[in-house]
C-alpha cells in the first residue's frame, strides 16, 4: 500500500463522506477514543482483563521491538479508500513513523486484537478481512471468549494465507521474523 506515513495535510471536503467521518472523530473532545468500523462509529471501553492480555503481550515482545528500533502502542490506524478508522490493541510501529497521526495497516510490523463480548466477531471476521486486505504482515487474534490465539500471516488478495491456530490460551505461539519469539499464551 504505502511506504510513507499517513498524510496529516488531507483536506476536508464537505462533499468526501470518507474524509469527513475520519475528520469528526480525529477531533472529539475529550479523551474518548473511537474507531470507524464498516461506518459505524464505536467507543472503545476496554475492560481491565481486556488491558491484561494486550499488556502481557506488550510486555514479553518489548526488548525485541526496542531491538529492532520500533515501538509498541494503540495507535490510530486509517485504511484509505474505505470507511475504517481503527484503533488496534497493539501494534508495532517503526519508530521514524511515530509522529504520524495515523499509519496504514501496511506501515505495521504486528497488529494485535483482543476480543471484548460487544465486538468479537469484528475482530475474528472484519478485521481481519481488512488488515490483510491492506497488508498487515502479522495479525495477532487473542480470542479471550474462546480462550484462543491465533496468528494470521502473508496477506492475499482474498485474506491471510498462513494461519497458526487456534491454539486454547497456555499453549506457547511462536511469532516468526522479525520477532523470533515464542509467546507465552498462559496469562490472557
Amino acid at each position: 500500500m504505502s511506504a510513507q506515513p499517513h498524510s496529516e495535510t488531507a483536506s476536508y471536503v464537505a462533499d468526501d463522506p470518507e474524509t469527513a467521518l475520519k475528520y469528526a472523530i480525529q477531533h472529539i473532545r475529550g479523551d474518548d477514543r473511537v474507531q470507524i468500523v464498516e461506518g459505524v462509529i464505536e467507543p472503545l471501553s476496554p475492560t481491565w482483563g481486556h488491558e491484561k492480555a494486550a499488556d502481557r503481550i506488550r510486555n514479553q515482545i518489548a526488548p525485541i521491538v526496542s531491538k529492532l528500533g520500533c515501538l509498541s502502542g494503540s495507535g490510530n490506524l486509517d485504511l484509505p479508500g474505505s470507511s475504517n478508522w481503527y484503533v488496534p490493541d497493539v501494534a508495532v510501529v517503526p519508530e521514524e513513523l511515530a509522529e504520524a497521526e495515523a499509519l496504514v495497516p501496511d506501515q505495521t510490523l504486528l497488529i494485535v486484537e483482543v476480543t471484548s463480548t460487544s465486538n468479537g466477531d469484528t475482530d475474528r471476521i472484519v478485521k481481519r478481512r481488512r488488515y490483510a486486505e491492506y497488508g498487515a504482515p502479522l495479525y495477532l487474534l487473542v480470542d479471550r471468549q474462546q480462550r484462543t490465539c491465533t496468528l494470521f500471516s502473508v496477506p492475499g488478495d482474498f485474506g491471510y494465507t498462513r494461519v497458526n491456530g487456534p491454539h486454547p490460551f497456555g499453549t506457547p505461539l511462536p511469532l516468526p521474523a522479525p520477532f523470533d519469539l515464542e509467546l507465552d499464551t498462559s496469562e490472557f
